[in-house]
Formats: structure tokens, C-alpha cells, sequence
């Protein structure tokens, strides 16, 4: 895929998930176990739900670039990376977003 800042953001977190915990707030989230990588991802998602009830233009992108940054950790611990979700996009664009949900029966 393209060079862009999921993409090389990816990189970073995947050099960094089998770094020192002390020194490397990725390796720490993986030292730390799935469950609390799937804690942090449900948290940024509740905090960015609770942004934009309020309404604040800012916040509500600080907390999605929050919750974006936990995603690609997901992923990372799954051995994906953002060029997979993108990949996937591509995939469906251009195509009904009924007719692709059909299609997943």
C-alpha cells in the first residue's frame, strides 16, 4: 500500500511490541497480555463516543486518533497491520454497503 501514516505508524508498533515495557508504552501494552490491549481499544472507543456527545470538534479527533493508535495495536498483536485494513477498504469500496453485507452471508 501506499506510504502513509497508518502505514508507517504500523511499522513503529511492530518494531516496538517486543521492546523494553520500561521504556516502550507498546511493549508494555503487549507484556501486559491481549486483555489489556482489548481493555485500551474498548476505552479509547467509550471516550471517543463520549467526545462527540459533547460536541467538542477537537476532542473528538484527539480521542479517534487515540482510538485509531489501540486499533493498530490490535492489529499488530494479531500479526496484521493498517496495509490489511486498507487493503480491505479498497476491496469494498465502490461497492453497496447493503449488497457487501449480503455478500458476508
Amino acid at each position: 500500500m501506499t506510504d502513509t501514516i497508518l502505514t508507517r505508524l504500523s511499522g513503529t508498533i511492530a518494531a516496538r511490541k517486543g521492546g523494553d515495557p520500561a521504556t516502550s508504552y507498546v511493549a508494555g501494552l503487549f507484556a501486559k497480555g491481549q486483555d489489556q490491549v482489548l481493555k485500551k481499544v474498548a476505552e479509547e472507543a467509550a471516550e471517543t463516543l463520549l467526545a462527540s456527545k459533547d460536541g467538542d470538534k477537537l476532542h473528538v479527533v484527539r480521542e479517534t486518533a487515540d482510538l485509531w493508535f489501540h486499533c493498530l495495536v490490535l492489529l499488530a498483536w494479531h500479526g496484521l497491520s493498517a496495509d490489511d485494513v486498507l487493503a480491505e477498504l479498497s476491496r469494498r469500496e465502490g461497492v453497496s454497503g447493503i449488497d457487501e453485507k449480503a455478500a458476508r452471508k
